[in-house]
């Protein structure tokens, strides 16, 4: 320690300190990270103010302070019950005051002591305290000098893997005679956790003290053994790691003497050659020869030269410049539309007007369009039919139950099995950049703490955007502007209004029963028979038999479970024929019930009379038009209102608008003005498991109330959609043609609809107009008229 002012530096240095005699009452300084054994000589930093003010207490007294350690060292003021109650008296030998205000001090521990009560706790802490005499050792016998001799080897063995090993230790570790003294001399210099340490300064038994110390250093040899192993055999893979580098770049040397090349340079000329051809965009040719000057300065065999050769790999093959030539034939693009679907013509207007502005304007961006409608309308199949029209490639991803947003803008480089995005993913796949690229399924997107993909497909599906489409894996521009994406979804509700407002939905609404023939004869039946191993002259399916599959076995917007019965039929004639009969098996109306067993649905309404208090109304779900069928009944109570059938809340609304209608229109029906006081509304909507929603229930339920209130039937020939007002207005309601189909499905012959809707009755194929007759209204004068009136149905 240098020399200093006296003021800054004193020293308190006596002779015969040993003979000094100890005070009772000490100042107290509680020490944080360790513990003070006797004769242990330590600088300590005091930097606390209490602790500076118990310490200079004890230089202006006689120099000896009681180190206690505490038992959470986090704690800037500890309490009394805080701190250890045994601790060891140490002697101030030096002090230097720091220029910060804090102390430096070098003690020296004299004696072990323990706490008897705390004098005063105000500046700082003074404590009464009690020497702590150990029981002499008054003979060193066999098992003791072994335990010496073994604490001592111990002691050398940890030293030595240290590489802290010299004859001065081993001097020191031999002069001492003492368990005790050699107890705490080993415990002073081991690395133990504060209450290990504690432990051993509470044992007052030299001998175990001495046991204990041997304990923990057994532990130690092992712990520092296993360091040493760990160290070393880092040292040896740096070693190896060094040596197989110089090794290679002398056989790099070698081969460049004998004008060969080795296996990294033709990897990177590889590489070179591969990104010239890639023909790729100048920031993206630029980003693959930097990583690829990286590759070549690395180790072939490290785990970041695996990422970067990944990371080529997909840059080198994704279609940067390699496109589909279009060969734009409107007819031919016609025909093969016909071919593959019939029907759904308003969809391939839409192909051929985009072919034909293409064929006149070759650099017109891709469109993205979204086929909406039930399940098995061939809305995938579609677009196959839509790039083998335009000669393009075709990818299809389905979206459904997608949560993560990586998997659309694909994992940054830094995790472990990085990759791009599925788009980027069936870019790569198909080898083209403008392919005809479907998207299925993309009402049934998720979302949660990954991120949401639907927000993803923002700049994707956005014609002024995908130009530059940024994927993470990549991190560079990608063009998708010359691809055609194609969505499909049952709903449009699902899908967020910033996505939807990108894409040009087109609605696919299902099909009539003609058309169901038609497509079963064309495709259905021909693909059936094939498939399960058949011919046309061992099995044939008679028009009447189709129809009566159509109309009995089936009740669908689309075609599957078409498709599944004629399967099944196929299957029972393979199985007659695989059992020895020869056939032919014609499948007729009169034999189709032994192969198909009794019908499932019928044409017919399931009410088979018109009653009071049920109406029929329509519903479009996910699966196409369905009818809805409204009970009402009035009960006895206090004139409440109860709504049953798992009923949203729009719907509920609806309900509570045709009750205030019929409430308020009562004298003009001829009701009593009181009838609700004694009586409640009990409103049903089977079938009660199925969640129903909207509001083009409103005059169904209207009727159906008012039906109860008059005591007169609705006729079950009617059907009915529109949103009912207070006044008694009906309003527009959507997909008509869907309910349209659906009232066709279920035996009606009468749709009453908004007086608004008229004009969407173009869109409906005239077969339909055929068989049911649509009666626009504007208000429920008008529709109760027709709801009670029998003839209705022949008022064509």
């Amino acid at each position: 320690m240098a020399e200093t002012d006296k003021d800054d530096l004193i020293s308190i240095i006596e002779e015969n300190d040993k003979d000094a005699t100890l005070p009772d009452t000490l100042p107290l300084l509680p020490i944080r990270d360790i513990v003070i054994f006797n004769d242990m000589l330590l600088p300590l930093f005091v930097g606390r103010e209490k602790s500076i003010l118990a310490v200079e207490k004890a230089v202006a007294k006689d120099g000896f302070l009681f180190l206690v350690t505490q038992k959470d060292p986090g704690i800037e003021n500890p309490k009394p019950d805080q701190i250890y109650t045994i601790g060891t008296v140490g002697r101030i030998l030096r002090m230097l005051k720091l220029p910060d205000g804090s102390i430096k001090t070098l003690v020296q521990g004299i004696a072990k002591a323990r706490i008897v009560k705390y004098v005063s706790k105000k500046s700082f802490y003074l404590a009464k305290i009690e020497i702590v005499e150990e029981s002499p050792v008054e003979e060193i016998n066999l098992k003791i000098e072994a335990l010496m001799r073994n604490v001592r080897e111990h002691s050398e063995n940890i030293l030595a893997l240290r590489g802290e090993m010299n004859t001065d230790v081993t001097t020191v570790l031999e002069s001492i005679d003492d368990p005790g003294k050699l107890a705490d001399l080993v415990a002073s210099n081991l690395r133990l956790k504060i209450d290990e340490s504690q432990i051993l300064l509470e044992l007052i038994d030299p001998v175990k003290r001495l046991e204990k110390v041997n304990d923990f250093l057994s532990r130690e040899v092992e712990l520092s053994s296993m360091q040493a192993k760990i160290q070393s055999d880092v040292r040896d893979e740096i070693s190896k790691n060094q040596r197989d580098y110089f090794l290679r770049e002398q056989v790099r040397a070698i081969h460049r003497e004998l004008g060969e090349s080795d296996e990294k340079s033709l990897e990177i000329e590889d590489y070179k050659k591969k990104i010239k051809n890639a023909r790729m965009s100048n920031e993206a040719n630029k980003e693959s020869l930097k990583q690829l000057k990286r590759l070549d300065q690395m180790h072939p065999d490290s785990a970041e030269a695996s990422v970067i050769r990944t990371y080529l790999d997909w840059m080198v093959d994704m279609p940067w410049s390699k496109t589909t030539r279009d060969i734009i034939d409107v007819k031919y693009a016609k025909k093969v539309l016909d071919k593959d679907h019939f029907g759904l013509n308003k969809v391939k207007d839409r192909i051929l007007e985009y072919l034909s502005v293409r064929k006149l304007q070759p650099k017109m961006k891709g469109p993205i369009l979204c086929f909406v409608g039930p399940p098995g309308v061939g809305k995938t199949s579609l677009g196959q039919a839509i790039a083998s029209a335009m000669k393009r490639k075709f990818i299809r991803i389905s979206l459904g139950g997608i949560r993560d947003e990586a998997e659309i803008r694909g994992h940054r480089r830094t995790y472990i099995g990085a990759l791009p995005g599925r788009i980027l993913q069936g870019l790569k796949q198909c080898g083209k950049n403008n392919p005809v690229f479907m998207m299925d399924e993309i009402d049934k997107l998720g979302s949660d703490f990954r991120g949401d993909p639907s927000s993803a497909l923002l700049e994707a599906l956005d014609p002024e955007q995908n130009s530059a489409f940024s994927d993470h894996y990549l991190n560079l521009p990608f063009d998708l502007s010359k691809v055609m994406f194609i969505l499909t979804a049952n709903l449009t509700d699902t899908i967020p209004s910033a996505l939807l407002d990108r894409m040009e939905v087109i609605t696919l609404s299902g099909y009539t029963e003609e058309e169901k023939k038609a497509i079963a004869q064309r495709h259905l039946v021909p693909r059936q028979i094939k498939e399960n191993g058949l011919t046309s002259k061992t099995m044939t399916i008679s028009p009447g038999a189709l129809h009566q599959i159509i109309t009995e076995y089936t009740s669908e917007a689309g075609l599957r479970n078409l498709e599944r019965e004629i399967g099944a039929l196929c299957r029972k004639v393979a199985r007659k024929i695989a059992e020895g009969d020869k056939g032919p098996f014609r499948i007729t109306k009169n034999n189709l019930q032994q192969y198909l067993g009794v019908p499932k649905y019928f044409s017919e309404m399931d009410q088979e009379n018109s009653q009071v208090g049920l109406s029929t109304g329509l519903a479009w779900t996910q699966v196409g038009g369905e009818v809805l069928y409204v009970e009402v009944s009035l009960i006895s109570g206090k004139g409440e209102l109860i709504i049953t059938g798992q009923i949203g809340d729009v719907m509920q609304e609806s309900a509570r608008a045709a009750l205030s209608y019929a409430r308020a229109n009562l004298s003009s029906l001829g009701v009593q003005e009181n009838i609700f006081e004694n009586k409640d509304v009990h409103i049903h909507v089977p079938a009660g498991a199925t969640p129903k929603d909207g509001p083009s229930a409103g005059i169904a339920m209207a009727t159906a109330l008012i039906s109860v209130l008059v005591n007169r039937p609705v006729n079950k020939d009617v059907a009915m959609t529109g949103e009912i007002t207070l006044r008694g207005r009906v309003l527009p309601i959507g997909g008509l043609k869907e309910k349209a189909l659906g009232a066709l499905r279920a035996g009606i012959r009468s749709v009453i609809i908004p007086e608004k809707n008229k004009k969407d009755l173009v869109e409906i194929p005239l077969n339909i107009k055929r068989k049911i007759n649509f009666v626009p209204v504007k208000n429920m004068e008008k529709v109760l008229s027709l709801a009670f009136d029998e003839r209705v149905m022949d008022n064509r």
